[in-house]
Order: C-alpha cells, then structure tokens, then sequence
C-alpha cells in the first residue's frame, strides 16, 4: 500500500456547526454528533486558540493501529522494554497519559514510537460516545517533545508524524508542522543544478526550432524572428530545407519565410545542387506562391541546365514545382522530353514515378503551352497522373463530407445519374461527375460516356473552355470538393496540386461546380445538404425528374 504524504500548506477546514470553543485554560470536548481536533501551535498562549476541526470519524485503514507494534524494530537487550512502551502508548485512554509515558521512559523511547503516540491520540479525539477532554498544555508538550526528537527520525518517520499531525489539525505554519517539513528537506537528496545550455545564434535558433520532432509547438512569429537575427553565414542549406520543409509540412505560406528561401537559393546558386534544390523549391508549389525575387525564375533555369543529366528525379521535382506555379522552362522541357533522358531513367528504381510525373508534365505542355515546339513524351510511355485519390484525402477520409454528398446525390437524383471517384483522361480522378443534356437535364451516366475527348479538339489558352466543341451535345459536370486541407492553412489559396487539376480540368472541357468546406459544414443534416446541393444544381440551370430518380 502507498504510504500517504502529508500536505503542509493545506488548509484546515472551517468549524461546522455543532463545534464549541473553550475557554482560555479550560478543557473541551466535541458534540455526540463531531468529532473536533484543536489547532494548536506551541508558541501560542491559551487566549489564542486557533479553533477547531471537524473530521470524518477514523476508520482503521485512516488512523488504526500502528503497524509497528507487530514488528517491533531492532533488537538485543532493550527490544523487550521498548516493544512494552508500544503497547503502553496504543493503550493510553487520554492524551496526557501518552504524554507521560513518553517523558517519563526517555532511555526507552525510540523515533517510531511519535507516530505510534500521534496516531493514538487521533483515535482518542475521534472515540464514542465521550472522547476524553484535551488540554491546550499537554498538546503543547507533546509537540516540544517531537520537535526536540525529530532530529534522529528517519525519513519514513518524518513523514508520518507530518501526515498525522495534519490529520489532527496542527496548523500548517505551527511549529510542529513546520519543524517535520524542515527535517524532510534536509533528508532530501539535493537536486542536481540544471545543464547549461549554450547560446543559441539566430541560426542555430532556427535549425534547433525546426529539428524538434513537435514543429507545431513552435509559432511562426520564433521561426521569423530567428531567421531576421540570424548572419548569413548562419543559413546553412541545412537550415534552409528543415525551413523549406516546415512550411510545405504545415501548410504555411508565410511570405516572409519564403521569400527568404527565394532569396538565399538564389545568393547561394554555385553551391547549390539539384538534390537540395528540388527541397527549396518544394513549398514554391504546394503553396502555390510564386516569390517576388526577380532572379528566382532565371536562377532556377540555370541550376537545371547545369545538373539535370546528374540527377534525373530531382530534375523532375523541380520541373513539377514549377508545372504549379505555371512556369515551365522550355529549355528544360526539351531535356527531359529528350529520348536520351527517357532512355536513361527506363532502368532505374524510380522509373514509375519518373514517368508519371512526366505525363504529367506533358499534360501541362498540350493544355497551357500552346508555343512549345519541343519534343513530347511517346504515348507508349504515358501513364495515368493520379489513378486514385490523393494520399491526403484517403488519409482523412473519416473527416472528409465525400459520403454524405454522396448520399445527398443518391436521395436527390438516384443512383444512375452520378458517379463517384471517376479518373478521367489523362488520369485526374474526381469527386462526382454528371452528365447533362444541352437543356439542362441531368442524364443517366450508364447511358452516356463520361469521358471527353483528351486531348481536347479545342482549348483556350489559360481559361476553361464553357463548352467543348465536341460532336457529343453531352456536357460534364464535376462537383469538386473542397476540403479544409486542402488550402494552406489559415487562408483561401488552394494548395498548388488542387489549383493544377481544377485548372486542367477546367481546360479539358469539364464544368466545375466547387464546394467548399465553409458551406458544407454548415449544413446541419441532411434534409439541410440536400437543399444546399439542390441549390447548387439550380444554379447551373441544372434539372431533374422526382428525386432519387
């Protein structure tokens, strides 16, 4: 069983009704109905009686016998009389009789015989029907008495008689309680004086912040407080991709932090390898930001040009950043469009990953660069861009509103005239897609083919065209949701791969109906969603026959 501790700043609780004082020098006893404890303090005269405490009545798990009386310690020629004090101390039928046998015997009286004293008085104060009366004087002496022994207690019998002596209401700053606290810290171990810790530059600040394993604790306030105090020779690239890869992380666009890294990629571009640059640039593209540095386009142009044979993954991670921002370098496109350079990663371990990205940078080529001249990528070579959803979205997909719009759609149009998670040509996968006649009439999907024509007969340049010209009158409809996630965060800027394929899908000849996470949560049910969604569908001048078909 654990040992209860004393607490000796607690406070005592009020007398309650039924307590009655004494008088100066008289002697007191509680009501049948409480049992009162005197708070004493040895320097105090009778006339300044702290009062009285009423406590539950003791149990004996709370203030019962004492456990050394069934094993008396120690030995030799003085266990017999010192066992025999014990037994005398546990029978006393008054507090001054525990007081007499405690200064009459002192060659007999050993540390563990105080709690043994303190813990019978206890059971005297709460004994029926009648405790015995207690006199201030004889608490007084007691106390002296512990205080002049406490000394040579150990520190299990400090902390018995400084939890009893709490029990019994002996006041916090007395000099009983006072005197047992004081022992018990002098028998503490002394704690160890805290390392140093080394001053930190503002660099060195940074990259400490950033290596942390909890990035989250740290505000970006201290990220862009230790970059400003920090000397250039403190911003390492280390430092500067543990930056880099914060905010892509977290979803951070913070103007400062990454013109910053703009700025320090393109002060440090003849130490700068592909490998490190593909990390600097990562956040450029998922946070759709497109830095002010006039010299970050050209500087990353040249890095490509000098390493692109070196490195061919890193080559095309940098190239994807860029396809977000919409700025792809032609000269660059020309390498890696090149048979040579297709040729050479056909081999290599990250051969799948390498081609999709270049399908999808070919997409990019046939919808938004309609003056490249260059090479493209063999069809033969061409894979899907995203078959499935995003790996954040089947991440989150128990806090995504996917499946209560799907329901909404079910009850509100039917089955047949939705589908749902639909990869389309040349692989971006949507949310829901319905086909709608030229009236305006939301057709069975089964009846229709969902896809149009990639590559589009016709596109306009940096705009999504509102009607394909296509043979097919059929027009399709995407519902895009727009989660939380996917915007950086604390703002309204959709993150660069959600902009790429709204955007490319605008451009393929898809109409977008979006919606966003702000009006979707605040539909409360779904008889609310269906009305939002019917809504939504109206305003396209979308229509349909009963509900759910």
């Amino acid at each position: 069983m654990r040992r209860p501790r004393g607490e000796p700043g607690s406070r005592a609780p009020r007398p309650t009704e039924g307590a009655t004082c004494a008088g100066p020098g008289e002697s007191w006893s509680p009501s049948p109905n409480s049992m009162l404890r005197v708070l004493l303090s040895a320097q105090a005269s009778a006339a300044r009686l702290s009062g009285l405490l009423l406590l539950p009545p003791v149990q004996p798990c709370y203030l019962g016998p004492s456990k050394w009386g069934d094993r008396p310690p120690g030995g030799g020629p003085h266990a017999g009389p010192v066992q025999g004090l014990q037994r005398l101390l546990e029978q006393a039928r008054s507090p001054g009789e525990l007081l007499r046998w405690l200064g009459q015997n002192p060659t007999k009286v050993r540390p563990h015989h105080y709690p043994v004293a303190l813990r019978r008085l206890g059971q005297l104060l709460g004994s029926r029907p009648q405790p015995p009366p207690v006199e201030q004087a004889t608490l007084q002496d007691l106390s002296q008495l512990i205080i002049r022994n406490c000394p040579s207690f150990d520190i299990h019998t400090i902390h018995v008689c400084l939890h009893l002596a709490v029990l019994l209401g002996f006041p916090s700053d007395g000099p009983l309680v006072c005197a047992l606290e004081q022992e018990r810290r002098f028998r503490l171990p002394p704690k160890p004086p805290p390392p140093l810790q080394p001053v930190l530059r503002g660099g060195q600040r940074l990259e400490a912040a950033l290596s942390c394993p909890r990035f989250l604790r740290y505000p970006r306030q201290h990220l862009i407080r230790s970059l400003a105090e920090a000397r250039p020779e403190e911003l390492t690239p280390h430092v500067m991709v543990l930056l880099a890869q914060h905010l892509a992380r977290h979803r951070l666009r913070e103007p400062q932090l990454l013109e910053a890294i703009a700025h320090f990629l393109v002060v440090q571009e003849a130490q700068l390898n592909s490998k490190v640059v593909q990390k600097l640039v990562l956040p450029f593209g998922r946070l759709n930001y497109l830095p002010l540095e006039q010299q970050f386009m050209p500087c990353l142009e040249r890095i490509l040009a000098r390493e692109a044979g070196l490195a061919p993954l890193a080559t095309v991670n940098i190239l994807m950043s860029l396809c977000q921002l919409r700025c792809l370098p032609f000269r660059a496109l020309h390498f890696v469009f090149s048979p040579g350079f297709i040729n050479h990663i056909s081999g290599t371990p990250h051969a799948l990953i390498v081609r999709r990205y270049l399908s999808l940078l070919d997409t990019a080529v046939e919808l938004e660069l309609p003056g490249y001249r260059g090479p493209r990528l063999p069809r033969r070579q061409q894979v899907p861009i995203f078959p499935q959803p995003l790996i954040t979205d089947r991440a989150r997909c128990k806090y995504s509103h996917k499946d209560i719009v799907a329901e909404g759609l079910r009850q509100l149009l039917g089955e047949e005239k939705y589908r749902q998670d639909l990869t389309v040509p040349p692989g971006y996968c949507t949310d829901f897609l319905l086909c709608v006649s030229s009236s305006g009439a939301v057709l069975p999907v089964r009846t229709q083919d969902p896809f149009l024509p990639y590559p589009p007969r016709s596109c306009l340049q940096g705009q999504a065209a509102p009607q394909p010209t296509t043979r097919d009158p059929a027009q399709r409809v995407v519902l895009m949701l727009r989660e939380r996630w996917h915007f950086c965060r604390d703002g309204r800027v959709l993150l660069g791969s959600r902009a790429l394929r709204e955007r490319h899908l605008g451009l393929m000849g898809y109409q977008l109906l979006p919606l966003p996470f702000e009006e979707l949560e605040s539909q409360r049910g779904l008889p609310q969603l269906k009305s939002y969604l019917r809504q939504k569908l109206q305003a396209l001048g979308l229509h349909w026959g009963p509900e759910g078909g």
